[in-house]
């Protein structure tokens, strides 16, 4: 029998992370609604989380995001913490990328895919005078004819079009760093539809990356991302979802540790939500709200709707750890003059980037130090993630010691494993999350959100979660 006689006034949302706030913090304004959350980690605010000690200020995954897109900055601003923004130091907006025993810079007005900047290309020793040319060609290349379901992987996409010297040397590096996935499984389609759309749009990347370049006035400037769109909380990027629970618990939302096991649907209308406590009667409510990993959703909705599972339990995930390391600045030879150093994969080292924490935003590291941020594991080396953290930070303090001239005992040496915590956009991925997304509007009250879906980044997570709070208002409003 189900503990709330009233299912009809409550949503829950399953799952803490960012997507599971969001969904509560939309939901949260709809009159004679209960919200209650359910998380059974322990702690909300998903992977977000910051260490602050002695001086240093750590985060556990990641740093910043993009306030291009307005869902992040739109939250900031509801949440009255915009003054608490800080932007990435205007020194240092560029990317470094590993090549023949030197660290370079990416070429000048060049984005993860897109060239922008003719000058850029032919002043990059990056690349080999061939290389240059196959790079400045792009232009040139054919658009590619292909039915609607035919999907391509970023390395296909990438060797195509901008030859496979730039690849292996800037994109594959690039793309690590976002998304730590293999390159000829990540599928373009899911991971870069801006890109896409360039090709089919206007004929080429350099040009639709000249008509966005068109007006940006920091556009000459930042190099291999968009550094100068990056921000962060003075406070370490915890901010966000402290600042939104508290939020949350003003507005009444109920917050409760407890690990859903099943769902559901309720005879007419309403779904009943099975606890694993053994003593905990399940919940009823009007409308759920699914925002944990594909893995964890395929498991609660199983015996409602076995395909959609399927699907769900498809959604691979990889890991990573980050190896967090402070030293005095004596001890460090280069001028960590960037935002960060990506490695590429043919360089044959183990760790896929170095974010410059200190030099990207202030207060990371006390006065004379300097704090980098070392990511190693992803899909390509899941082996590396056995180790144990001694042996991940003898790894990272062997790769900084080489690359950036990092001499010494490290002043501060943090680790931190998110195991199967990215989720994959392979092959096909988009298709699925159609067919995932119309399976789930079958069950009235029923809406998935998270990163599994249509976007890794914090804001594009953001907006997973206040979609699925439309989706399930919509439904109980209606019905």
């Amino acid at each position: 029998m189900a503990s709330d006689q009233q299912p009809c006034s409550r949503i829950v949302v399953i799952g803490a992370g960012l997507a599971g706030l969001a969904a509560a913090e939309a939901l949260a304004s709809l009159a004679a609604v209960r919200v209650t959350v359910i998380e059974s980690a322990g702690r909300h605010g998903g992977v977000l989380g910051t260490v602050r000690r002695d001086g240093w200020l750590v985060e556990r995954s990641a740093d910043c995001f993009l306030a291009a897109r307005p869902e992040g900055i739109d939250l900031v601003a509801r949440l009255g913490l915009t003054d608490e923004l800080l932007g990435v130091d205007p020194r240092v907006r560029r990317a470094l990328v590993w090549h023949e025993g030197r660290a370079l810079p990416v070429p000048r007005g060049f984005r993860l895919l897109a060239p922008g900047r003719v000058g850029g290309v032919l002043a990059t020793p990056l690349l080999s005078p061939w290389g240059r040319l196959r790079l400045l060609g792009e232009r040139f290349v054919p658009v590619r004819s292909a039915a609607a379901d035919d999907d391509e992987s970023l390395q296909q996409f990438a060797v195509r079009r901008l030859g496979r010297e730039a690849f292996e040397r800037l994109v594959q590096p690039l793309a690590a760093g976002i998304w730590t996935a293999d390159p000829a499984r990540l599928s373009m389609a899911a991971a870069c539809p801006e890109f896409l759309a360039m090709e089919r749009d206007q004929g080429s990347l350099w040009a639709g990356e000249r008509r966005r370049l068109a007006g940006q006035a920091d556009a000459a400037e930042a190099t291999g991302a968009r550094y100068g769109q990056f921000v962060t909380f003075a406070g370490g990027m915890e901010t966000l979802p402290a600042r939104l629970i508290e939020h949350l618990r003003e507005r009444g939302v109920e917050f409760m540790p407890a690990t859903a096991a099943r769902l559901r649907p309720l005879p007419g209308r309403g779904w009943e939500i099975d606890l694993a406590a053994p003593a905990a009667a399940p919940l009823s409510a009007a409308a759920v709200v699914v925002a944990t990993s594909a893995r964890g959703a395929a498991a609660l909705i199983g015996e409602v709707d076995a395909p959609l599972a399927a699907d769900l339990a498809a959604i691979e995930y990889a890991g990573s750890a980050i190896v967090s390391l402070g030293f005095a600045r004596e001890q460090v030879a280069h001028p960590l003059d960037a935002a960060g150093l990506v490695v590429p994969r043919r360089a044959g080292r183990r760790i896929l980037a170095v974010s410059f924490s200190s030099s990207k935003f202030p207060g990371r590291a006390p006065p004379g130090c300097v704090l980098m941020r070392v990511f190693v594991g992803g899909a390509l080396d899941p082996q590396v993630l056995r180790l144990g953290d001694d042996a991940l930070v003898e790894v990272a303090l062997h790769e900084v010691g080489d690359l950036l001239g990092a001499r010494g005992t490290p002043r501060l040496a943090q680790v931190d494993r998110w195991e199967s915590a990215m989720p994959q956009y392979h092959l096909g991925h988009a298709a699925r999350v159609v067919r995932i997304a119309e399976a789930a509007q079958r069950h009235a009250g029923l809406a998935l959100a998270g990163a599994a879906y249509t976007g890794v980044g914090i804001p594009q997570v953001i907006a997973s979660g206040r979609a699925a709070a439309c989706s399930v208002a919509a439904a109980i409003t209606t019905g």
